[in-house]
């Protein structure tokens, strides 16, 4: 019997038009876990580094993490894994909601896509019976659109259902898989889905999930929610609103956007408006908000709301996630809220990446100021500001005129335009636009993270150390006081001598040793939700969450019955972590890739960013070029990799 998963995958040929049901291997979860991790171990067997994205060839898949599905409060994450069009890199994205428990409930740990569909085509699952329809009716229609005729067609109102919108059909290169309350919207799955000619994935389950040790799983859980309420109840004094509680950043929920308008960048990534936040904007946006905002909603087995019903006049009614509630507005230099709702609500029926998309926007009209773009490729473009970024947005999904080149993103786009167009996509690490936002000094911690994250994206990798320095030592020593997540003492000392200025402060404080392990800690705390399939939000992104490195191992014991420990966790977290490096510098990616934009931080210091990064690759068991060492690999059970690495001349003999 199966503890905690399924036990099982389905297996679809696309290009046969075949489905099988396949029984996992229970020891890739002792040595992986679940989720992100196993998505990348199917995909460094079966997809060779030759594989474009968008070939036959190419996977796409939809996993569910570990302990999703569980009474574990907040497990509900879905992993969409595949071949980025945009980084050429692997990809995946989480999305929360219901769709992942569903699908564990219908008996499925993954569900695989091989191949290509010649014609559209939806797949439902229901429990046992698994089928793949025709979806010729729903070509064009919108992503949330198409999930709510889905349910009427099968007469289905419980079946969660995960879509693709025009900008997907079309393999814009920014497209999102939307669902219900979230969306998996980074680095284009939602291209390689239309590619494969799959419109939406369709799920109802009514099974039960088993768990080992289920009356003290069900006490670690209750001890779970417990500790949500008395944290939400202290919030931490000091920081910006959205990271002072817990969850996903609760921007639908918070009005109070002085830190976001002031320091992220307007435009295409340049302007600071550091005077922005006045009493009149606050008080018109705060009304604009709560006048759109029907309702805030969890998702699946989950007490925080961090999303919400957005309904305004005239359109149809959606969520909205996170920090998309501005993308749009400072991309286009909007001080109306109202514009961003609404312009948001169109990108999320067309199923576009609302971080990548508004830059990419931002990004082609100023190349139209400069002359590198002509009148020509506007031809038919309303001259107001927010004319101009809906017309602009429907010519992208659509692929048309000048934003057929513009849907593949602002590096892809900026070497096919020329005439130095290249200069003006300056927000990339590796070819996919990160969050607008330019700073100072350099950070050494988030220098790291920016340069390493393999998903390239910030949020991924942040978390549970704050994110600057406390002004006062009364301040750092209260916050050091409870906090037990930490995953040595060592790190309370980290904080507690950390300035804002002096010399235990940026760029040469946290040192380097010091920046490599908090790095560590973070990211292997995201790579440990993402193959759990929890949400970070209580976890490894936000300060002080209920599940940490000290009690994630209990929880996943009394889950499967396996002997976890905090040693096997960090083995496991580790390994997921390497293979998935392994996969990217199988595929090309080297050291001269890691690295943040240019102009991220005003000051840089070159000499430290080389030592820095030494020191991590160091840390991490891999040679000066950032490859895994063949020690490494052979100490995590590894051995498959070396020798493909090897074979491949990547990691030479020794």
């Amino acid at each position: 019997m199966a503890f905690a998963e399924a036990g099982f995958n389905l297996e679809i040929d696309l290009t046969r038009g075949s489905i099988e049901r396949v029984a996992t291997d229970p020891g890739l979860s002792k040595l992986y876990l679940g989720g992100l991790a196993t998505n990348t171990k199917i995909l460094w067997d079966r997809v060779p580094p030759e594989v474009e994205p968008f070939s036959p060839e190419n996977l796409l898949i939809f996993g569910t993490g570990l302990l999703v599905g569980t009474p574990a409060p907040g497990c509900n994450r879905t992993i969409v894994s595949t071949i980025s069009p945009q980084t050429q890199l692997m990809a995946y994205s989480m999305m929360g909601g219901f769709w992942a428990p569903e699908l564990k409930y219908a008996g499925y740990d993954k569900v695989i896509f091989r191949g290509k569909s010649p014609t559209l085509v939806y797949l439902w699952i229901n429990n046992d019976k698994v089928e793949i329809r025709d979806a010729s009716h729903l070509a064009g229609k919108g992503a949330v659109e198409t999930q709510e005729l889905i349910r009427q067609e099968l007469k289905q109102p419980y079946a969660q259902v995960a879509a693709i919108g025009l900008a997907g059909e079309n393999r814009v290169f920014t497209a999102s898989i939307e669902q219900g309350r979230s969306s998996a919207s980074r680095l284009g799955i939602g291209a390689v889905m239309g590619d494969k000619r799959i419109k939406a994935v369709v799920v109802r389950g009514t099974k039960d999930i088993n768990i080992a040790r289920p009356a003290e799983y069900m006490q670690l859980c209750h001890e779970v929610l417990a500790y949500i309420s008395d944290r939400e109840e202290k919030p931490v004094p000091g920081v910006m609103p959205i990271l002072a509680g817990l969850g996903s950043p609760q921007e639908m929920l918070h009005t109070d956007e002085k830190w976001h308008t002031e320091n992220f960048s307007w435009g295409n990534s340049r302007t600071r408006r550091k005077e922005f936040w006045t009493k009149e904007v606050e008080e018109k946006w705060k009304e604009t908000q709560e006048t759109a905002r029907t309702r805030l909603i969890s998702c699946y087995n989950c007490p925080m709301k961090c999303g919400a019903i957005i309904s305004l006049p005239g359109m149809s009614t959606y969520m909205m996630k996170c920090f998309t509630k501005l993308t749009y507005n400072m991309a286009a230099f909007v001080d109306d809220l109202d514009f961003g709702f609404r312009i948001a609500q169109r990108a999320t029926e067309y199923g576009v990446d609302g971080f990548s998309t508004p830059q990419i926007m931002a990004f082609a009209f100023e190349l139209r100021e400069a002359g590198i773009l002509s009148e020509d490729d506007f031809a038919g473009c309303p001259d107001d500001n927010e004319g101009k970024f809906y017309w602009l947005l429907d010519r992208i999904v659509r692929r048309e005129g000048i934003g057929d080149i513009l849907a593949d993103g602002t590096h892809w786009a900026a070497l096919k335009i020329g005439k130095g167009a290249d200069a003006y996509a300056h927000n990339n690490i590796k070819k996919h636009e990160q969050l607008p936002l330019k700073l100072g000094m350099l950070n050494p911690v988030y220098f790291l993270m920016y340069c390493t994250g393999e998903k390239a994206n910030i949020t991924q990798i942040e978390g549970q150390f704050p994110q600057a320095p406390f002004p006062t030592m009364e301040e750092r020593e209260e916050f050091v006081k409870d906090w037990v997540h930490v995953p040595d003492e060592k790190f309370k000392q980290y904080l507690l001598d950390w300035e804002v200025r002096g010399e235990k402060s940026n760029p040469y404080y946290p040192t380097i040793d010091m920046s490599v392990e908090i790095v560590d800690w973070q990211e292997k705390m995201h790579y440990i939700d993402d193959s759990l399939g929890m949400c970070a939000g209580l976890s490894s992104f936000p300060l002080k969450p209920p599940y940490h490195i000290h009690n994630y191992p209990i929880l996943i014991s009394a889950a499967t019955g396996f002997d976890f420990d905090e040693a096997a966790l960090s083995l496991a977290a580790k390994r997921s972590r390497t293979l998935l490096r392994a996969f990217n510098i199988r595929r090309g990616l080297s050291r001269a890739d890691e690295k943040p934009p240019e102009d991220h931080w005003r000051k840089r210091f070159p000499e430290l960013e080389e030592q820095l990064l030494d020191a991590y690759y160091k840390f991490k068991g891999w040679n000066n070029q950032g490859i895994p060492t063949k020690e490494t690999l052979h100490e995590l059970g590894m051995d498959y990799v070396s020798e493909d690495l090897e074979k491949r001349g990547i990691l030479s003999y020794e």
